[in-house]
């Protein structure tokens, strides 16, 4: 009985203040749960379209080169080449002018969906975050530095190496200033080789930056309308294999005719058989000449010279005259029985 009633004492009504208690524990989860300010909407960029984009803009600076080279087609022959660095730097500062300079996507990325946006002043958390693709684009000091990374170092990087390579930097055995600077090259492009592969398994796992001069500046690729889908139109892909497949067809079936026998199926249809021999009787009908040696083929005695008509009938078993269209069985002298 003792244990009883210390059951019943310890289950008894809670003190007044316990639901005031119990209230001020829960208000802060509450408030945590409302405020948009604490929460963090996570975001997944394609890698797929951004390495698109990337492939995209290549081939749009291939387009440009290709037409820009055209305009030079009149120019002294390997005069072009001689500046090829030159140009394909000028082509990437374009592109760099008309696109990243005026807060505008590049060809590839507009097609992607895509645009740079400054990493270091993206909100993450606020009421002005809805999508998670919210934050300015690129500073001042951003693009100048893509431009000098991306159009500069390419362009100083393929000027070195075709220095070196004519200057003959790790051949040389009497400069060791010179191996040593090809060496210090090599190392140097291992390095980035390097760094760049790292920078692409991070890219792989994260989906962040896609090289390294993204991570250097913090510029990463998001979405610019969170609503546009990708459109992919197959028009021109079914086109390609439609016109893939007929010419299989032609390839497979061509070598199965017989070109004579369709020739002699048509001939009944034309209007005229001579028509595509018109000239005179006496020519050959295969050099178009008087015959210097006249042999005429059997059965048809048409006329020939001896050495079109040998190797036509030579070279085929089953020879037709053009004429007549009817198989030379034999070849024969003229005038002779």
């Amino acid at each position: 009985m003792p244990n009883v009633e210390s059951a019943a004492a310890s289950d008894g009504p809670p003190p007044q203040d316990a639901w005031h208690a119990e209230f001020q524990r829960l208000v802060p989860l509450w408030e945590s749960l409302r405020d948009t300010s604490k929460v963090i909407i996570p975001i997944s960029i394609s890698r797929v379209n951004q390495f698109d984009a990337a492939r995209l803009d290549v081939e749009m600076s291939a387009m440009l080169k290709e037409q820009l080279v055209k305009v030079f087609s009149l120019m002294k022959p390997g005069l072009l080449f001689q500046y090829e660095p030159e140009l394909d730097a000028f082509l990437e500062f374009l592109i760099w002018r008309f696109s990243i300079w005026v807060d505008k996507p590049t060809p590839g990325n507009a097609l992607m969906n895509l645009r740079y946006r400054d990493e270091r002043a993206a909100p993450i958390t606020g009421k002005e975050v809805r999508t998670g693709l919210e934050g300015p684009g690129l500073s001042v000091s951003q693009k100048i530095f893509y431009c000098i990374s991306f159009v500069g170092g390419q362009y100083i990087w393929s000027r070195l190496q075709s220095f070196s390579a004519f200057r003959r930097w790790g051949a040389s055995e009497q400069r060791p200033l010179a191996r040593r600077t090809w060496s210090l090259v090599q190392n140097a492009e291992g390095l980035y080789r390097a760094a760049s592969f790292f920078n692409l398994l991070l890219f792989l796992y994260g989906g962040r930056y896609k090289t390294i001069v993204d991570r250097i500046l913090k510029a990463r690729l998001v979405y610019e309308s969170p609503n546009m889908n990708r459109a992919v139109s197959f028009e021109y892909m079914n086109r390609q294999l439609v016109w893939n497949e007929f010419s299989e067809m032609l390839l497979l079936l061509l070598p199965l005719l017989n070109s004579s026998s369709v020739k002699k199926f048509l001939l009944p249809f034309s209007k005229d058989n001579s028509a595509g021999f018109s000239g005179d009787e006496a020519d050959c009908p295969i050099c178009r000449s008087s015959p210097s040696i006249p042999f005429v083929a059997v059965p048809c005695q048409h006329r020939y010279c001896y050495y079109c008509l040998r190797t036509r009938c030579s070279a085929t078993s089953s020879y037709r005259c053009p004429r007549c269209n009817e198989v030379v069985v034999a070849i024969q002298r003229q005038g002779s029985v």
